[in-house]
């Protein structure tokens, strides 16, 4: 008997809820020494005490509902049908109360809900967070209008419902995509965004902000971070891929000084700001390619003792690589989300006299397939005198970096970011239009005569958007 009412009715965002946990970490233990297990010693995978009502974030789409009501939740797995959702068992209570507050209020301000085939209606998604430090709730409704009739009626509404919210955001998304935000935005209520913390260190978090779902298992995953950092309060620490700086904040206080590096201008500012929230003096954060970076500073002769990388589910790239070799710090810590994309990335290292000295899997996402790894790497001293190695670009096998991200990857961005689901054929459509390599003769059927399906707008749009996040394109 499955404990989700909602897991037979095509929602597939627990995709091994018929498990029980135990076996699902076994499983994630598996894959984990199945995929690194060549490169080093890995060790038992670090679960939840209590794996349900974990996520700080969700999104809830809207649909028309019998007589004209108005109902909201996910799509159903490859379909445009809208399942209804009460309560989600990941999802922290305090999130599914606010959406059940949100829906009360815009049926009393007759908001209806946005029609994608004719281009009518107002609201598309509600989008809630929950601080688990202040137990705030941020609710941002995205609208396909700038328009929002009543717009005070509907927050006092709202606030009377849940009064744990206390902001209240309006985004507008007028574009035909399967992009939840659009770029434009309004504070209804409140300061637009909330606090929370992880490790002792205070976070500002907006609607937008990326910021990871699962506190409790985030705290453990930084914790493992530090530990492998092996800090002791007089180390240079380079954040690469740093974000809005979580990581490299978190590990401040241990450091004698943090250089955090995005190309993300955006996470940048968000970075400087939480570290004055903090007052935080020793941590700098730079706007630029984090392998330029990276030859920069060891062509000026400066080399941080710690390097830690944190980069997208499509791994690193072997510019970035081979610049880390170049720097040569004492320790290297690589937290991925996607152990494919870093085994891939750890070959590359190890070929250059990498060792890999442990691997530590955790479990961020119970109930999902997927899982986190903090790989602890060093590079032992070569004297230079005796060995002097020359190679270049060109010469390397970047075979596996151009392969960029599976179907399977290209599936769990577009869920994720979307809520959309889509197939394989799909994909495979999209790619053939941008140009790629599909590998796998999806678009063909045994029979002659046989119809192929086209991929809908919004969906041929969220695949390309993943296209571009793994660069693909």
């Amino acid at each position: 008997m499955y404990p989700c009412p909602l897991f037979k009715k095509g929602c597939g965002g627990c995709p091994l809820l018929a498990l029980p946990y135990p076996g699902q970490l076994q499983k994630k233990q598996a894959h984990v020494q199945k995929l690194l297990g060549g490169f080093g010693p890995v060790r038992p995978i670090l679960g939840m005490a209590d794996p349900w009502h974990y996520r700080n974030k969700a999104v809830s789409t809207f649909a028309a509902g019998p007589g004209r009501s108005l109902r909201s939740g996910i799509y159903a797995q490859g379909t445009h049908k809208v399942v209804p959702v009460e309560a989600c068992l990941l999802h922290h209570p305090a999130l599914d109360e606010a959406i059940a507050a949100v829906r009360t209020a815009a049926a009393a301000c007759r908001y209806e809900p946005f029609n994608e085939d004719t281009r009518t209606g107002l609201l598309r998604h509600v989008l809630v967070r929950h601080s688990r430090a202040a137990g705030e709730v941020l609710v941002c409704l995205v609208t396909a209008a700038p328009e929002l009739p009543g717009s005070r009626a509907f927050v006092a509404k709202l606030r009377q419902l849940c009064p744990q919210v206390s902001t209240v955001v309006q985004n507008i998304n007028p574009r035909h995509s399967s992009a939840v935000l659009g770029s434009a935005e309004k504070i209804l209520y409140g300061r637009g965004c909330i606090q929370d913390s992880l490790c002792g260190v205070r976070f500002q978090v907006s609607a937008s902000s990326f910021y990871q779902v699962n506190p409790v298992q985030t705290e453990l995953l930084y914790n493992q971070v530090i530990a492998a950092a092996a800090l002791t309060g007089a180390e240079i620490l380079l954040d690469a891929y740093c974000g809005v700086g979580t990581i490299g904040l978190s590990c401040a206080g241990r450091a004698r000084h943090v250089l955090g590096v995005e190309v993300n201008r955006s996470a940048v500012q968000c970075a400087v700001q939480n570290a004055r929230l903090n007052g935080i003096r020793n941590a700098r954060f730079v706007c630029a390619d984090a392998g330029k970076a990276m030859l920069d500073l060891a062509a000026s002769g400066q080399r941080p003792d710690v390097v830690i990388l944190d980069p997208p589910r499509a791994g690193s790239t072997p510019e970035f690589l081979t610049a880390l070799d170049a720097l040569a710090p004492r320790r290297a810590v690589y937290v991925s989300c996607e152990p494919a994309t870093q085994r891939r990335d750890l070959e590359f290292l190890v070929q250059r006299g990498w060792h890999v000295e442990h691997i530590q899997p955790v479990d961020l996402f119970p109930h999902t397939e997927h899982v986190e790894t903090v790989v602890l790497l060093s590079k032992g001293e070569i004297d230079s005198k005796k060995v002097r190695v020359e190679f270049s670009l060109e010469d390397m096998d970047m075979s596996g970096f151009q392969k960029g991200a599976t179907y399977e990857q290209i599936k769990a961005y577009v869920l994720e970011h979307t809520g959309l689901k889509v197939s394989s054929l799909y994909i495979s459509q999209i790619k053939r239009k941008c140009g790629l390599d599909v590998g796998q003769n999806y678009n063909l059927s045994k029979k002659e005569d046989a119809k192929v399906p086209k991929c809908p707008p919004e969906k041929e749009a969220a695949i390309r958007d993943a296209l571009k996040y793994f660069q693909m394109i």
